[in-house]
């Protein structure tokens, strides 16, 4: 039995795709973004209710500064114009976007079920991942079925630091991802799907 929620659920799933070609007007408020983002925050599972995602939402100058940041640090990696025009081209995409959403894992709630938990203290980063990318699908998802478009991005390695220096970011809080939205430019193009046969296996016994 298909219910018109899960019509509703799965519809938003199709929508969700990397939209690379973005601008800066939004068919929504960013006080709806910002309303996406924190349901996603009270909804979203983590292991052990840890809610150990943290999230930033940067907009306008704090966006482009954002870009400015990753293109800075890429630039002193590759030390080669030519090289680099490909990656200058990228980061010229993103800041035409609307705004970027940071997404984080706060360590000091990790450590904390590592003490609390040894046996599974192993465990506990992976986990935080994966709730961490639980927030990201779900925010992805959300602003697709309000007409956002959206990429996921990560730059963490090379830009953490500067970005922690420039927003006094808790130093605790461990940089994931990075989700790029905006008006949709250009929609996604077609996507070619593998069988569904050899990916999935059913059981009765």
């Amino acid at each position: 039995m298909t219910t018109p929620t899960l019509q509703h659920f799965q519809q938003a799933a199709k929508l969700r795709r990397s939209v690379y070609a973005l601008n800066d007007q939004l068919p929504i408020s960013k006080a709806d973004v910002e309303s996406i983002v924190r349901e996603a925050l009270l909804h979203t599972p983590s292991s052990f209710n840890s809610q150990s995602t943290r999230l930033v939402v940067l907009w306008a100058e704090a966006h482009q500064k954002f870009w400015q940041l990753t293109e800075d640090a890429l630039r002193n990696i590759v030390d080669d114009d030519e090289q680099f025009q490909s990656t200058a081209q990228k980061m010229a995409g993103f800041k035409a976007a609307a705004g970027t959403i940071l997404f984080y894992e706060d360590q000091a709630a990790v450590r904390g079920l590592q003490e609390q938990f040894p046996t599974y203290a192993d465990s506990f980063p992976v986990w935080a991942e994966h709730s961490d990318a639980m927030h990201q699908y779900v925010i992805w998802t959300a602003l697709a079925a309000a007409g956002v478009g959206a990429n996921l991005q990560h730059y963490a390695p090379v830009v953490a630091e500067q970005v922690r220096q420039t927003w006094d970011i808790n130093p605790n809080w461990q940089l994931i991802a990075q989700l790029v939205f905006g008006g949709i430019e250009q929609p996604a193009g077609d996507k070619e799907f593998d069988p569904i046969e050899p990916r999935l296996q059913v059981f009765d016994q």
